[in-house]
């Protein structure tokens, strides 16, 4: 695995707790009132579809589990319909994909760190 790709998922799994955390000890209704929270968490959303540029075919394929596409598209939508963003598909995500991925993306951290040092 190539450097930028290493760190390019060390980015994401960041974004991945910055959204966790912006979103800890709320529900949906005072997410979506708190623009600030909105905000912030669909920019750390955005940004982890956008380092997905940065992971090859390889990866994408060996990690066949991760929906890349899917959230690379999210990150498209987000970029060019921001005011068409529908909240409770970010909420979705927060509540039931986001620490799914980032185990994920820690387990491909895990397993090239092993390979790296054989």
């Amino acid at each position: 695995m190539k450097n930028k790709e290493y760190m390019s998922i060390r980015k994401m799994i960041d974004y991945a707790d910055k959204a966790l955390k912006y979103t800890k000890d709320y529900n949906f209704e005072q997410f979506s009132n708190n623009e600030e929270k909105v905000d912030a968490t669909v920019f750390a959303i955005s940004q982890i579809g956008e380092l997905v540029k940065n992971i090859s075919k390889d990866t994408m394929d060996k990690y066949s589990n991760i929906e890349w596409i899917i959230i690379k598209n999210l990150r498209n939508k987000i970029v060019h319909d921001y005011e068409g963003i529908n909240l409770n598909l970010i909420w979705d995500i927060i509540e039931n994909d986001i620490d799914n991925l980032k185990e994920d993306l820690e387990k491909i951290l895990s397993e090239n760190d092993i390979e790296e040092g054989q």
